[in-house]
């Protein structure tokens, strides 16, 4: 391999996109698309580098699977990859397969698009204790996460779910679905049979603010009526609005849609009673979690979960609130929090624990002195922390692609600029990466295992469009077979 620094006028720039989530399939698209590639200024070559054997990150290990719009998202990052200008390199860890002076060898800039994927904290006594859960942890097993361990705990008859966003609504209906529903969908087998046993019989959902301030949205809310078998619970003394809510029913609709939508589930469920269902989902609001207590008093031994202490709380009138003094205890088995996400450090990279970001400005990467690090850059979730629908990242990419193309003529050049040469690197190391033709086979096999079972349980008139394959190895061994 050579190892003299070539030209970048000479010859395409070479990206490396370490996470092929949304935010990194949206990076590379852009910037192939960017005009100044168009118009003949320069070329680029794009690797495309995922920690897991498949694309398409949170898409496919953060998402509930009975979301109706993922396959139409899934659709779109297959496309821009399947065109064949961006190179998918999969089962690649950053800081152990492959480190930040390896990248800068082979290639003149980096964008880091690695999301955000654990729980963000939620510091309240007794959250350690059995049977206290994070949501993402939740959401990693019942996607088939390869990482994750195969079993989940549902033992739990009576479950808090903490958080008033998308992600507590994913984890709550999940939950309180009956399980035979979820066939239609990629569910692991292991998962729909622990859901299938599982004695739930309560879900409550609770969320600091009033029904004007939640943070989830109208299909979110919408999805939760279509569970079969499954009652909506509401209180009235949590419909609460003050100046502030009111203004944001008048002006936004998307609050407005919710806060119906709410208010009629509300007015219906104390209509004529009909036939009670076998579960219940519990949506409570003004509720500010205290403490998790377990089940012995033994500070040494606490046992398992037993509880929730709320305080309840009350609107002040800019749309926040305050505490009211008064407490409520909700007896439940199981806590699951959703309260966000939290980005991982990076390895040579500056860290913004807080936010749990790279500091960047603009989506250039910043070291220790707040100045820009040449040739490297970050978006989606570790740019900007995890908020915002996945459409927003595409603003985020148009962002930092811009300041890239802005940079190109003084960025580090690559000492070994050759496409092969990463490749070669991994072959030394032993790494058995995956391709994009590699997630064609597992693609096909998964729908392939999907059909089969249709085909065996055809009697019933359930279809499986797919069957996901968990194990990292098996994922491995078929994309590269």
């Amino acid at each position: 391999m050579s190892n003299s620094a070539e030209s970048t006028s000479s010859r395409p720039l070479r990206v490396a996109i370490v996470g092929a989530g949304p935010a990194g399939v949206y990076a590379a698209d852009i910037l192939t698309k960017s005009n100044e590639v168009k118009d003949g200024d320069f070329q680029v070559s794009i690797d495309l580098f995922e920690a897991y054997p498949a694309p398409y990150g949170l898409i496919r290990y953060g998402v509930a699977p009975d979301h109706p719009r993922i396959k139409g998202i899934v659709n779109a990052l297959h496309k821009v990859l399947d065109r064949g200008d961006i190179r998918f390199l999969g089962n690649v860890t950053y800081g152990r397969d492959l480190t930040l002076h390896d990248f800068r060898a082979f290639y003149d800039a980096v964008i880091f698009s690695t999301g955000a994927i654990k729980d963000a904290d939620l510091d309240i006594p007794g959250i350690g204790l059995e049977g206290s859960f994070g949501g993402a942890d939740f959401v990693s097993w019942y996607d088939g996460h390869p990482d994750v361990p195969r079993d989940w705990p549902l033992e739990a008859k009576e479950i808090a779910v903490i958080g008033n966003g998308n992600v507590a609504l994913d984890v709550a209906r999940m939950l309180v679905k009956h399980a035979d529903e979820l066939l239609v969908t990629e569910i692991p087998d292991n998962v729909y049979r622990a859901l299938k046993d599982s004695p739930v019989t309560d879900v409550h959902v609770f969320g600091r603010r009033g029904p004007a301030q939640v943070k989830f949205t109208p299909l979110e809310l919408r999805e939760l009526s279509h569970a079969k078998d499954v009652d909506i619970v509401l209180y009235p003394e949590d419909f609460e609005f003050d100046e502030a809510s009111d203004e944001a029913i008048r002006s936004n609709n998307q609050i407005r849609t919710m806060v119906n939508t709410l208010t009629n589930w509300l007015v219906e469920e104390h209509a004529e009673a009909e036939e009670p269902s076998s579960r219940r989902l519990h949506l409570h609001f003004l509720h500010s979690p205290v403490e998790i207590y377990g089940t012995t008093d033994d500070a040494a031994n606490p046992g398992k979960v037993a509880g929730v202490k709320f305080e309840r709380m009350q609107l002040d009138g800019t749309g926040n609130v305050k505490g009211t003094g008064e407490f409520l205890d909700y007896p439940v088995q199981a806590v699951y929090r959703a309260i966000g996400y939290h980005g991982s450090p990076l390895d040579e990279l500056e860290y913004d624990a807080r936010r749990g970001v790279v500091p960047n400005e603009g989506g250039r990467v910043l070291d220790a002195e707040g100045n820009a690090v040449p040739g490297i850059y970050a978006t989606g979730w570790i740019k900007r922390g995890p908020v915002g629908l996945i459409g927003h990242t595409k603003g985020d990419a148009l962002e930092t692609i811009g300041f890239l193309l802005e940079d190109r003529l003084t960025l580090p050049p690559a000492q070994n600029p050759d496409p092969q040469a990463i490749i070669d690197l991994l072959h030394e190391r032993g790494i058995e990466y995956t391709t994009w033709e590699g997630w064609i086979k597992l693609d096909a096999h998964e729908l392939a295992l999907g059909a089969e079972w249709s085909a065996a349980e055809s009697a019933n008139g359930i279809e499986r469009e797919r069957i996901k394959v968990v194990p990292r190895e098996d994922m491995i061994e078929i994309s590269r077979g």
